[in-house]
């Protein structure tokens, strides 16, 4: 643990400047559709914790692929995370105005050019991570990138948010249904962007399992704190408005458990995410279990 105290923040910002600054070479504006391009990334530049991509090069480091050589493909992560949230807060979803401190896309543009800009960072996104370099084998990245895709799909992110909607204003679900929710719309990029780093280095098959357990339990205490701070956190810090989800008719953790039933979910959640990794040593799986626990500390 003493490897944590001293280095979990500074690895962690190391590796989200990594993925920052290569994030801002991605959409290159011009005079051809510079709105489109413009949209683009006024949303994915617009910060967030690169959370999703750091699992990503963080778990390909378990197995020592560096994190630069795998950078379009954490990138393309990044992408299609910004692409559902400029696509969840248009008016048809979940009609959010603000997300990460700033007008939504729909609102600092229109909703057209919301729409597009979140189809163009989806679609993009595969660009960049077909075209990773030759010390990833093609048949790796092959299976990565289905992974991802199954991840972003109809059997992963659009069903979640499609359950979530046909769920809005329903008052008896259950707490099953709930999990089963956000298993999708959350869970499923949390945990491709574990599986895929693994995958990439050429893992076998019982360490990328254990990968997919943690990612699973990390998305789950992920979205339960997210829930949670929607009611206990102030908008300026969260970034969005607070209390949206009960007044959209939203079933939530805290809805449905209470705050503290849902706060000792978490905590379940992450002692799961973390025991999924005693397989694993070196400093790279204390890295993962760290950002298992900073999960409990989060404030946005």
């Amino acid at each position: 643990m003493n490897f944590l105290h001293h280095n979990y923040q500074s690895i962690l910002k190391q590796r989200v400047t990594l993925i920052e600054d290569f994030l801002k070479t991605c959409i290159q504006e011009n005079n051809i559709s510079s709105t489109l391009q413009h949209a683009m990334n006024y949303s994915l530049l617009a910060g967030g914790k690169r959370l999703r991509a750091v699992l990503c090069i963080s778990s390909a480091a378990l197995f020592d692929l560096s994190p630069t050589s795998i950078l379009p493909f954490a990138a393309g992560i990044e992408m299609i995370h910004t692409y559902s949230l400029i696509h969840d807060d248009l008016p048809a979803m979940d009609d959010d105005d603000f997300r990460r401190g700033k007008p939504s896309c729909h609102k600092a543009f229109n909703e057209a050019l919301a729409i597009l800009a979140g189809d163009a960072l989806l679609t993009d996104a595969f660009t960049f991570m077909s075209t990773l370099n030759s010390i990833v084998p093609s048949n790796n990245i092959l299976v990565a990138i289905h992974e991802i895709a199954q991840a972003a799909g109809s059997n992963g992110m659009v069903k979640g948010q499609s359950m979530d909607i046909e769920h809005t204003g329903v008052s008896d679900v259950s707490f099953n249904t709930l999990c089963i929710i956000h298993e999708y719309k959350t869970g499923a990029l949390f945990r491709a962007s574990c599986t895929t780093g693994a995958m990439l280095a050429g893992a076998n098959e019982s360490a990328i399992y254990a990968l997919k357990c943690y990612g699973e339990a990390l998305g789950a205490a992920f979205q339960i704190t997210d829930d949670i701070l929607n009611v206990t956190a102030d908008s300026i810090t969260l970034g969005k408005p607070t209390r949206s989800d009960q007044e959209k008719g939203k079933i939530t953790y805290p809805s449905l458990l209470g705050l503290e039933k849902s706060k000792k979910l978490a905590e379940e959640k992450i002692h799961l995410a973390i025991s999924s990794l005693d397989t694993f040593t070196g400093d790279e799986v204390l890295f993962l279990k760290e950002v298992a626990n900073s999960l409990l500390t989060r404030t946005h």
